[in-house]
């Protein structure tokens, strides 16, 4: 089996002393970068090569407010910013997959199609050993997103250019109906902000891959 480089620093978390405890690997950056695609990568290839459920998929994406709770905390405009996820929820499931190993996690998700947080879509199960973790705030340095990091054995920051991310949530939005006007509105008015409030926390990340195709390793960091 021909394994990319990531996956190969991956797969480093399941063998050597101490491989049977469960790992939860992060991986943080801006909108658009590339961060699900790669974390479902990672986890297709760690099940090909060690066995189905022995990796699990854990976004954060599943912790977005509802519709109906950012029209009451009138959020609907900032969808996808900090304040609009139930932050402290999605620690609170970080701390039972890691203490939790007798039980099936059932992990949330967030629909596109939907355009709604979705209950139960994914699942950690008892003999899962690594679990990948992706979502834009995870190496904030704001409350409590430390809280989350603690449960991390590292966290990877996901790098792809402005351009790039520009047009794929250019795309995304426009597949989510969203005319072109209102893609690049959203893109400028929501995404962008949202971007450049996430870059900082590169400097806090184990350390930073590409998210533009290939998963090549990129630089590591202390």
């Amino acid at each position: 089996m021909n394994e990319d480089r990531l996956t190969t620093l991956a797969l480093g978390f399941l063998r050597g002393p101490g491989s049977n405890a469960r790992t939860i690997l992060g991986l943080a950056g801006p909108p658009g970068a590339g961060k699900s695609t790669l974390a479902r990568h990672l986890v297709a290839e760690i099940e090909h090569a060690e066995g189905p459920g022995t990796a699990a998929y854990v976004p954060l994406d599943g912790f977005h407010l509802s519709g109906a709770q950012l029209d009451r905390l009138g959020l609907a405009h900032r969808k996808g910013a900090p304040a609009t996820f139930d932050a402290h929820g999605y620690v609170a499931l970080l701390r039972r997959i890691a203490a939790d190993r007798f039980q099936d996690i059932y992990v949330p998700d967030f629909d596109r199609t939907l355009d709604e947080p979705v209950a139960a879509r994914h699942v950690v199960r008892p003999h899962t050993r690594l679990v990948i973790t992706e979502g834009n705030y995870l190496a904030s340095a704001d409350t409590p997103w430390p809280d989350a990091r603690r449960l991390l054995r590292e966290l990877w920051y996901v790098h792809a250019d402005d351009t790039v991310r520009e047009e794929r949530l250019l795309g995304r939005h426009r597949a989510g109906g969203r005319d072109e006007a209102g893609a690049r509105h959203w893109v400028t008015g929501n995404d962008h902000p949202n971007g450049e409030y996430v870059k900082p926390g590169q400097a806090l990340c184990t350390r930073t891959v590409s998210g533009t195709g290939g998963f090549a390793f990129e630089a590591g960091q202390a």
